[in-house]
């Protein structure tokens, strides 16, 4: 059996749902006594910073902002300290990069199968094949830690940095909006726009749960106001936009919802790991490998031909996700609140 290594770096840089995705790693290999460091770029750093899973957060300089100063202090940083491992969970030219850069004895990723950029894995020291059962992500991510003497398929553990001081925020911002202890988070955007579902479908969604005695909060984050605003607009007076929130007072505000209501992206998995109960709402990907993993939730789907896809632009499934109508998505909300069996809807093509 191999031996578990003492010191080991996660290469996950972004995006929040990924990073979500990977904490039953950081879980698993803290359970088994490892020291875990965490390269990661700023938007997904509060999920990090302060976690109990995690002894070091090392800052990334994005993409978009790369600079040869911030790359030279981020590998200074990595080599302080004699890692046994560096596992590159994102499968990219710059994730492996990293992976390589840091030092580690072994810089172990995924075989270019299962690479988003299939020829980055020739800087890694290790290329690791998965086995037919790691059907989630999240499986995915946990079949790496195998070559490193961890075996933990089905783990679903996500620490977080504590909350307290973000609840107490959250209860005081509710409070002074006047919005009910029932309320239902609606959050329309995200990342990806072949991912999100029209703002005007999630009004009439808005407008079914007002006909079932529950209020709808709208979420946004950084530079998607007037998404929200689109929602509360259409929404007839059925749905109020939330007040600001950081990513962990979205947690608070998600473990306080009764529902929440998203499409794939990254607050679909913040809330799935803060333990709320959802839907999700899927075109393009594949909720048996994106979506959420209680059984009690739901998912609504259409299924486009090239599916599952992971393009940002696909002539394929372009459509998809405003073809699915509020009616099955009020369905789906139905069956959860009723804690009924957690069966994805297909709508037909």
């Amino acid at each position: 059996m191999t031996e578990t290594p003492g010191e080991v770096l996660l290469v996950r840089l972004s995006a929040i749902g990924d990073v979500v995705h990977t904490l039953p790693v950081a879980a698993a290999l803290k359970r088994r006594g490892c020291r875990v460091a965490w390269i990661v770029e700023p938007a997904a750093r509060p999920l990090l910073e302060g976690n109990p899973a995690v002894t070091q957060v090392v800052a990334a300089p994005p993409a978009r902002a790369w600079r040869l100063g911030a790359v030279r202090a981020a590998v200074t940083d990595l080599r302080r300290t004699d890692r046994d491992a560096a596992l590159d969970l994102q499968g990219l030219w710059k994730s492996a990069a990293w992976a390589r850069l840091s030092g580690a004895r072994r810089a172990i990723g995924f075989a270019p199968r299962w690479r988003r950029e299939p020829l980055s894995g020739v800087l890694l020291s290790e290329q690791v094949l998965l086995e037919p059962e790691a059907v989630h992500v999240i499986d995915k991510n946990l079949a790496l830690l195998r070559t490193v003497g961890v075996s933990t398929l089905g783990l679903r553990e996500f620490p977080l940095p504590p909350t307290a001081a973000m609840a107490a925020r959250v209860a005081a911002a509710l409070k002074a909006d006047s919005i009910a202890d029932d309320y239902v988070i609606l959050n329309p955007g995200g990342g990806w726009a072949s991912k999100l579902w029209p703002p005007e479908l999630f009004a009439r969604v808005a407008l079914g749960l007002r006909d079932r005695g529950l209020p709808s909060v709208v979420t946004w984050g950084p530079g998607e106001e007037k998404l929200a605003d689109r929602v509360v607009a259409a929404s007839e007076g059925a749905a109020r936009r939330a007040f600001p929130t950081t990513l962990l007072e979205f947690v608070e505000l998600a473990r306080r919802a009764r529902l929440v209501v998203a499409a794939d992206t990254g607050p679909l998995h913040l809330a799935c790991a803060a333990g709320a109960p959802v839907v999700g709402i899927f075109g393009p990907t594949d909720p048996a490998r994106n979506g959420p993993w209680s059984a009690a939730d739901v998912t609504v789907r259409r299924r486009p031909l090239c599916s599952p896809c992971h393009r940002r632009r696909c002539s394929v499934h372009e459509g998809v996700m405003p073809a699915i109508p509020p009616e099955e998505v009020l369905k789906a909300i139905d069956r959860r609140l009723g804690a009924g069996a957690g069966t994805p809807i297909d709508v037909a093509v």
